[in-house]
């Protein structure tokens, strides 16, 4: 059996919040897609889902930001995201594009550790009217860092969610798509290796060292 592990990563402020929920949603959806699929070698894929609140995290996210040090528990979600063979990213949507919380998580990870990786994007807002914001602000931020993002990004407004839904694309045929394309995106890569959690380039991107790393606070 071949083993996988997605990452998904919400960006909600409130507990509970429709973020997570949608969250939920497409994880939960990828680990049936994948269950129907097999890896390279033709073996059935085992997978684990690794849930990070963000909203958790605020504040060591703040404390690496001014200080340029990780708290254990960020250190830990961070490699949690950097090792995991695939990500479901999903943020609220605040002033028509991604939260400051999302982005500021984003900004403490290497910008080269999530090169190749394939990526679901999700969003959710009140209104349908910011459903573009996945396309126009959030992918590029992807496709800056080298992430391999799938075609579907899955929005979902607060109608959504309630007796007023979309009957022309509901909500469960775009999560079902997007789950669909990243479980296909997982099947046919080999897994993530575990790597040394001690390697700098686990942390500081491959071919680097703590060199560029101080070179680098040293230009600032």
């Amino acid at each position: 059996m071949s083993a996988r592990r997605i990452a998904v990563v919400s960006a909600g402020l409130s507990n509970p919040s429709s973020t997570r929920m949608l969250a939920d949603r497409l994880a939960a959806a990828t680990v049936a897609a994948l269950a129907e699929l097999t890896g390279p070698d033709g073996a059935p894929i085992q997978v684990t889902v690794d849930t990070i609140e963000l909203r958790d995290l605020a504040h060591d996210i703040t404390n690496n930001l001014l200080t340029g040090f990780a708290p254990p528990a960020l250190e830990s979600a961070i490699n949690t995201v950097v090792s995991a063979d695939a990500l479901i990213v999903v943020t609220p949507i605040f002033s028509t594009s991604y939260s400051g919380l999302f982005k500021s998580f984003i900004d403490v990870l290497d910008p080269d550790a999530l090169t190749g990786k394939p990526v679901l994007i999700g969003a959710n807002a009140g209104t349908a009217r910011h459903s573009l914001a996945i396309d126009y602000a959030i992918r590029p931020l992807f496709a800056y860092l080298h992430a391999e993002a799938v075609s579907t990004g899955v929005f979902a407004a607060s109608s959504d969610w309630g007796a007023a839904a979309d009957q022309v694309a509901p909500l469960s045929s775009r999560v079902e798509r997007g789950a669909r394309e990243l479980a296909e995106a997982v099947a046919r890569r080999q897994p993530a290796g575990s790597g040394d959690p001690f390697d700098p380039a686990n942390y500081l991107g491959e071919g680097r060292s703590f060199g560029h790393l101080l070179g680098g606070l040293a230009g600032e």
